[in-house]
């Protein structure tokens, strides 16, 4: 049994490898942005 989820996953390495070969890398998320506050001087006064 150890011996087959060994292979499997070397056939999930090497499928991956194919994958990124072909399409190139997986994306990145973005990063979420964070707003930031901005003080309205019209407000302020």
């Amino acid at each position: 049994m150890e011996y087959l989820d060994k292979v499997l996953e070397e056939l999930k390495a090497w499928a991956r490898r194919i994958v990124e070969a072909l399409f190139g890398p997986e994306p990145e998320p973005e990063p979420e942005l964070i707003p930031i506050p901005v003080h309205d001087r019209r407000r302020s006064r």
